[in-house]
């Protein structure tokens, strides 16, 4: 065979590494940012949800537009947005000044400027950013068979760890070398490279001249009766209630919901732990959080491949899937241990939220790809906007309660304490979505009514 696929897998790597390190930037400022401009704990708490929460929002409508503009220009035009988005954010304060004007006409202006421009530059950050996954699963769909899906989905998620890896490698260097403002605007600017290379390599498997037929063959060697090539040319609109009216679709979205929170405290909270925890800021933080993050490239790429091991054995994707992820559910607990022995040097929270952080990933790689076990093609962005909808809402949650918590027990003298709690939640959270998921859809049961 060509494997011509796995040119379009490293296409999806690419495009989500600079998705991650997008994101990642301004929680690698905040310790910076929240003394120049002053901020509290709930003011970046605000500004990290008004991101999620427009992602949830945005992810909704992100899979329904990916299913109709197709994956290829879905992708492109979500990929400019975002990187605009990025570089929004070195013009903050006059984009604050602005809205401030505006909302004070209206009596309502009582947000700090500099809160305000940093909402607005990751609400447009957040738009763009929401298109990445629903068209990575959804390229995924079209050039993978079921068995392979996985591993696939794994190898790709894996460009969030090397996007969150080169963060705190880049960022904090740049940032003491010219400036914050810099930072975003360099660092903003990656990702309209790689539209060159998604407009030369991609194209629908049944029209990509590179790849052989023997491959061809292969990618829909297992489809559904009707989530066949014939789909893929013809995509017809499903509605959203349909959707809604499937078990299914509330498994992965609780799922969801109960767990991309977790790694979005993850990512946009531990610079500011390692500084209250140790005193860490700047480049002072760069070594901890590369280790962090480069632990989970393990959980996203062997968490795709250990459900084949369940397949091997007879068992249906699903069926070996949810297994998996039960046993990926346990290793999250490990972070209930990172308060208690934390006293004694700060690699063991590190190292234990690491963990933690890796078994999400292993959880992601899987999590996205019972949509695809279980939907026709037509569906599945809808269905990951759905979902993604729900995580969005999750982090949400998580980030304000957070910021709640932490300035709360500051105030109180206690700091620690609200960690404590942050952890124990994110602890939980899995072994509590993989129950509810395994309630609603206790066996294999794909879709094929649409």
């Amino acid at each position: 065979m060509s494997n011509y696929r796995w040119t379009i897998c490293a296409l999806l790597f690419f495009a989500t590494t600079v998705n991650y390190l997008d994101r990642q930037v301004l929680s690698l400022l905040h310790p910076m940012l929240e003394k120049e401009f002053n901020w509290t704990n709930s003011d970046y708490a605000n500004i990290t949800s008004a991101f999620q929460f427009v992602y949830a929002i945005s992810m909704l409508f992100a899979g329904r537009i990916v299913d109709k503009l197709g994956t290829k220009w879905g992708y492109a035009i979500s990929l400019i947005i975002w990187s605009a988005g990025a570089v929004m954010h070195a013009t903050a304060i006059p984009v604050g000044e602005g809205l401030a004007a505006i909302l004070g006409w209206a009596g309502l202006g009582l947000i700090p400027v500099s809160v305000l421009g940093f909402i607005a530059s990751r609400a447009v950050l957040a738009f763009g950013e929401s298109g990445n996954f629903p068209a990575a699963i959804k390229a995924t769909a079209e050039y993978f068979p079921k068995k392979e899906r996985a591993f696939a989905t794994g190898i790709f998620n894996s460009g969030a760890n090397i996007g969150a890896v080169l963060a705190p490698l880049t960022v904090p260097w740049i940032a003491e070398k010219w400036g914050w403002e810099s930072t975003f605007l360099i660092v903003g600017g990656v990702g309209l490279i790689w539209l060159f290379f998604w407009f030369v390599f991609y194209d629908k498997p049944e029209k990509q001249k590179k790849i052989t037929q023997s491959e061809l063959d292969y990618i829909y060697s297992d489809k559904l009766e009707n989530d066949g090539i014939v789909e893929i040319e013809n995509v017809e609109k499903v509605a959203w209630f349909k959707l809604l009216g499937y078990k299914q679709t509330w498994a992965f979205a609780f799922g969801k919901f109960m767990t991309d929170g977790v790694w979005w405290f993850f990512l946009f909270w531990l610079p500011s732990y390692l500084k209250v925890q140790y005193g860490m800021v700047g480049t002072s933080i760069m070594m901890p959080l590369t280790v962090l993050y480069s632990m989970t490239m393990i959980g996203s790429i062997g968490g795709g491949w250990f459900p084949m091991y369940f397949m091997k054995k007879g068992f249906s994707p699903y069926d070996g899937r949810m297994k998996a992820m039960l046993i990926i559910a346990l290793f999250p607990l490990i972070v209930l241990a990172a308060q208690p022995l934390g006293h004694l040097t700060f690699w063991i929270p590190v190292i234990l939220i690491g963990i933690g952080a890796s078994a999400h990933q292993a959880w992601s790689a899987n999590i996205f790809t019972t949509v695809s076990d279980m939907f026709p093609k037509k569906a599945i962005g809808s269905v990951i906007g759905i979902g993604g909808m729900a995580g969005g809402i999750g982090g949400v949650v998580i980030s304000k309660l957070g910021g709640a918590l932490f300035d709360h027990y500051k105030e109180l003298g206690h700091t620690q304490t609200g960690y404590t709690i942050m952890f124990a939640i994110c602890a939980v959270a899995y072994l509590i979505a993989w129950s509810v998921m395994k309630l609603l859809v206790p066996k294999y049961n794909p879709i094929t009514d649409l």
